[in-house]
């Protein structure tokens, strides 16, 4: 009567997107409010380059692991 199988894990990746972007929206919106809508668009313009830098990051340390010999 061994019933104790381990089932498969949610996929949680599209809940997580989107609260992503709730969240980000009402941070944006609240600074908007409080410093002004300037303030707002460079805090996603720094957020915008902060990502695409993490892009490159992860591309060198991908390419930098394979010529070591190591998949990442």
């Amino acid at each position: 009567m061994d019933d104790h199988r381990m089932g498969r894990a949610p996929n949680y990746t599209s809940a997580c997107i989107v609260m992503f972007g709730v969240n980000i929206t009402w941070i944006l919106v609240a600074i908007w409010a409080i410093w002004g809508l300037i303030a707002a668009v460079l805090l996603g313009l720094g957020v915008n380059h902060l990502i695409e830098r993490g892009r490159v990051w992860a591309a060198e340390r991908q390419a930098a692991s394979i010529r070591r010999g190591k998949n990442v």
